[in-house]
């Protein structure tokens, strides 16, 4: 989905603009992917598991850009992707039309500056735009920085998935189910 570009201000005085993630960044989102990926282990892949082409990034970036009931925003600090967000609808049957999932992840350089919330709440009004009336997430057990970022922006923790992702280390971990109502 397009959308307007919105700046806001980071919490150590720099700006940050929230746009679509457009084709033009594509070779950018891979080695963001493969980093952040390597930054932390509440994300679902590992670095090595990110192995987009340039053409395959571009091409579904498109897509997302051109499907209206799906968003991609990027966060632009200094000129660098920062970080990305995204909904997507849960499925296209009529008794979930109304749901939408959430995904984000920064660079650990730009946690805790304010941006996670700033595009969380901006997918919000997105949702909403697009006629989603409630949005759902999940996060790993142990992430509770990210749970509270969650829990300030209305989410709700709904339920658990026990064992829901097994690192390569061996160990299972339990993902925490998260709502909001639109």
């Amino acid at each position: 989905m397009r959308f307007p570009e919105r700046e806001i201000t980071l919490k150590d005085g720099r700006t940050c603009v929230l746009k679509p993630t457009g084709p033009e960044v594509a070779a950018e989102m891979i080695v963001y992917m493969k980093i952040t990926a390597g930054e932390t282990e509440w994300l679902l892949r590992y670095p090595d598991e990110v192995n987009f082409t340039l053409e395959g990034e571009q091409d579904i970036l498109g897509k997302i850009l051109d499907d209206p009931g799906h968003v991609m925003m990027a966060a632009i600090v200094d000129g660098k992707v920062a970080g990305n967000a995204s909904i997507s609808g849960i499925g296209n049957k009529r008794k979930i039309l109304h749901r939408c999932s959430l995904a984000i992840a920064l660079y650990r350089e730009y946690w805790s500056l304010g941006i996670g919330r700033a595009m969380i709440e901006y997918l919000i009004e997105l949702a909403k735009e697009i006629g989603f009336s409630q949005m759902d997430l999940e996060v790993v057990a142990e992430n509770t920085q990210a749970q509270a970022l969650y829990r300030k922006c209305g989410f709700i923790e709904t339920g658990r998935r026990h064992n829901a992702l097994k690192f390569d280390d061996g160990s299972m971990h339990d993902e925490i189910l998260m709502y909001r109502d639109l």
